[in-house]
């Protein structure tokens, strides 16, 4: 049972009973405040004495409250009640729904000892931020693990709600739009003044490197049309590359954010880009293009099974575009979270065999860094590849 509290918790039951009812407990004179403040809880004013450790009166003046729920029982009910108080004090004095619920829970545990609970409510109503439930809870949820999730938590920089819809800016807006402003301007500031300088520096000779890769690319990718036409989808496979690209790599930088490990953002771009090949098509071939669904020579009796499975197919290609890039990105970083937590709590004993021991986690870390870099240059690429391979089934079908 959690302790929250200097005193010890066994003298709340001091003065009990040898009946099962005799979790005994002292009316102070601060009911009114916590009636009013616990959504009217039932007898929410009882509570133990605790600077005299006398209590008197049993849990059945309490009991009655049950009358209107038969088969219940009052002392688990009364433990719901409570809980639920704590949260509702916290959330008033923290101003936040969900680190006030880390807090309740971190204050009354498992506890189910109600002038335990109780004493808690009180303590937050009559003494508030500069109590001592408060400051212990501050404490707890500081002592807490945090998850490895925590790194993709979606937090809103500037509120915005317009009727009943959501436009906040947010941590993965303000790294998308330094994305992609950090892109377009070194690719503005190493081609200016008609392409850069005759013998290129090491930024110019990056963004040609960037440039002639996707482009031979394009071209190898993109079989039967002349080299003018493959320029034409160039552009945005180029952008879409080197946004992906610097989108990952700038993951990696400590306290960053991850852009594309969330599902939502992924699944947008490649859905965008699926409905693009696929207007493509429709515009080079018109209703000839729904014969990529049926391979020549396919027998007659199998051809409306083979069409829905390549309809199926079909469809979820971009589907499979969003889902790849997201589980590699979050899958990398998550295991990097956790294995760098475990190196660093480790690093942190005060013990020679723990920090020996961390040598093998650090070094492992130090090697997933190295491959989730590799992965976030490799993700780019193999979305881009595809982008392209896809792009080629629309213009030359089979």
């Amino acid at each position: 049972m959690r302790r929250i509290f200097l005193f010890d918790e066994s003298s709340l039951n001091s003065s009990s009973s040898d009946q099962s009812s005799a979790s005994q407990f002292t009316t102070t004179n601060t009911e009114k405040s916590l009636n009013s403040s616990s959504n009217d809880l039932p007898s929410a004013s009882k509570f133990t004495n605790f600077s005299s450790g006398q209590a008197s009166g049993t849990q059945d003046d309490y009991a009655g409250i049950f009358e209107d729920c038969p088969g219940l029982n009052p002392s688990d009910e009364r433990v719901v009640e409570l809980q639920c108080a704590i949260r509702e004090n916290c959330e008033a004095l923290m101003q936040d729904p969900e680190r006030a619920l880390v807090m309740a829970e971190a204050l009354h545990g498992e506890s189910d000892n109600v002038p335990f609970m109780q004493s808690i409510v009180d303590d937050l109503i009559q003494n508030g931020v500069s109590g001592e439930a408060f400051q212990e809870g501050l404490k707890l949820m500081g002592q807490t693990a945090s998850s490895p999730l925590d790194q993709f938590e979606i937090v809103p920089l500037i509120p915005m709600n317009i009727g009943n819809f959501y436009f906040s800016f947010t941590n993965p807006s303000l790294f998308m739009l330094l994305t992609l402003s950090f892109f377009l301007l070194l690719i503005h500031f190493v081609t200016k003044k008609g392409g850069g300088n005759l013998v290129p520096n090491a930024w110019q000779s990056l963004v040609e490197l960037l440039y002639d890769f996707v482009l031979n690319l394009v071209k190898e990718q993109i079989g039967g049309l002349s080299g003018n036409v493959k320029q034409m989808f160039f552009p945005c496979i180029l952008v879409t590359f080197l946004f992906l690209l610097f989108c990952n790599l700038q993951g990696m930088i400590p306290y960053s954010f991850t852009v594309t490990s969330h599902f939502l953002i992924t699944l947008a771009l490649s859905f965008s880009i699926f409905i693009g090949i696929t207007i493509v098509a429709f515009q080079r071939h018109g209703l000839h293009f729904f014969s990529f669904f049926l391979p020549a020579g396919v027998p007659l009796p199998l051809a409306p099974f083979l069409v829905l499975l390549e309809l199926i197919s079909y469809c979820f290609r971009g589907l499979s575009l969003g889902i790849r890039l997201f589980a590699n990105m979050m899958a990398g970083h998550s295991l990097v979270k956790i294995l760098s937590g475990f190196a660093w709590t480790m690093l942190c004993m005060n013990e020679i065999l723990y920090f020996i021991g961390a040598l093998g986690p650090l070094f492992i870390v130090l090697a997933l860094t190295g491959l989730e870099l590799g992965v976030a240059i490799l993700q780019a690429y193999v979305f881009t590849i595809l982008i392209c391979i896809y792009l080629n089934d629309a213009i030359n079908l089979h």
